[in-house]
Formats: C-alpha cells, sequence, structure tokens
C-alpha cells in the first residue's frame, strides 16, 4: 500500500534503497564543506546557471570549465563554451559569472558571516544571478542544512500533497520564508534536516538525485 501524507512518503523512502543515494549526496556537500575558496566559486557558478535552466545542464558545464574556467576565461569564451553546451542565456550567465569573481573569496565571506540565513541575504543581495532559490541551492551545496530550494519541483510537490494551493508564479522574500517554514515543519517531523528533505523531495518528482 503506498503512503498517502508526504510525511509518510519521506519516512517510506528513508527505508527504500534510494536513501544511501541520499546520504552519499549529503556527505559530498558536507566534503564540499571543507575545500577551498576555489571550489567553493565552481559551485557558485554551477548555481548560477542553473537558475531557468536545469541541474544536468549546470553540472555538465561545471564539468567542462571547472573551477580555473570560471575564474579566468573570458567573458566572451565563457559565452561561447555556454552557448555550445547547450545554455539558452549564454550570454547573460557568463556576464553573471565573469562578475560573481568580485567574490572569488566566496568561502571566506561565507564563513565571516556564520548565520546561514544572513548569508543567503547576503548573496541575494550581492551576486548578479542569484534569489533566493539560487542562493539556497548553492549554501545546500557547500555544506549548510536550514535552508530550503524552493524550485518548481519543490512547489510542484507541495501543491500535489495540499501545503499550497497553487505553484507561485513568482516568490517574495516573504513568501519564500513563509514556505520554508512549511517545509522546515515538514522536516521536523520526519526528523531530518531540510538538506536532506529537498534530495527526498527532488526524487519523488524526478526519479533522480542529483544536486
Amino acid at each position: 500500500m503506498q503512503p498517502t501524507s508526504l510525511a509518510s512518503r519521506i519516512r517510506f523512502l528513508m527505508t527504500d534503497s534510494v536513501a544511501p543515494q541520499i546520504e552519499d549526496r549529503i556527505n559530498e556537500f558536507k566534503a564540499l564543506h571543507l575545500k577551498p575558496n576555489e571550489d567553493w566559486f565552481s559551485e557558485l557558478c554551477f548555481c548560477i546557471l542553473t537558475a531557468n535552466s536545469s541541474a544536468r545542464l549546470g553540472i555538465r558545464i561545471q564539468e567542462a570549465l571547472r573551477a580555473e574556467g570560471f575564474l579566468t576565461l573570458p567573458e566572451k569564451e565563457i559565452s561561447g563554451r555556454l552557448k555550445e553546451l547547450g545554455h539558452r542565456f549564454s550570454e547573460r550567465r557568463a556576464s553573471f559569472i565573469v562578475r560573481a569573481r568580485d567574490f572569488r573569496d566566496i568561502k571566506d565571506r561565507i564563513i565571516h558571516i556564520g548565520d546561514e540565513g544572513k548569508a543567503r541575504e547576503w548573496l541575494a543581495e550581492n551576486v548578479m544571478g542569484l534569489g533566493y532559490k539560487e542562493a539556497s541551492h548553492f549554501l545546500r551545496n557547500v555544506g549548510y542544512d536550514d535552508i530550503a530550494i524552493l524550485d518548481r519541483h519543490v512547489l510542484g510537490i507541495m501543491r500535489d500533497y495540499g501545503m499550497i494551493d497553487e505553484v507561485p508564479k513568482a516568490l517574495t522574500k516573504r513568501r519564500y520564508l513563509e514556505l520554508e517554514g512549511k517545509l522546515r515543519a515538514l522536516a521536523m517531523e520526519v526528523n531530518i534536516p531540510l538538506s536532506k528533505l529537498d534530495l527526498y523531495i527532488w526524487y519523488l518528482k524526478t526519479g533522480t538525485v542529483l544536486k
């Protein structure tokens, strides 16, 4: 018999074969937390690339350009590579990546801020191409736990299970924090951090465990 509530579905998956995959992914995020600025900057660029695009494409581009390419290639060359690899917004994303070089010491800056909520606020205000969703994605991927990534997959699951009436077309900061609170309550109910809950919800919607 299939579980009907979202909490029940998550608990079911926590005993399923996908659970080790999710544990491995979380461990990768924790390992990245210990890496230097260059690795964090590469992940920042990955999150810039995924906005209005896909994680799969972001991963492919990140593997092709690596931190060195993100940090050193001329903007025009980055734009060309993005276009070759299939990114729809190659020029704009290349511009964002080059501008983000002002924050090549991104790990030092985030660690200095300390609080992940304040770090997300800083990222959204200072790094072009990052909103709350992308800033949350970045922080989760470098090892932080208490933030939610409200992408279309997560919002779709929230709608499907009656947590929201409809998927919002846009999210204000206030609305983002309100919906994040709903997911935080769910995470507490199933006794896992938001970082892990996101991966389970993503799996429910897509059948994959990416990042």
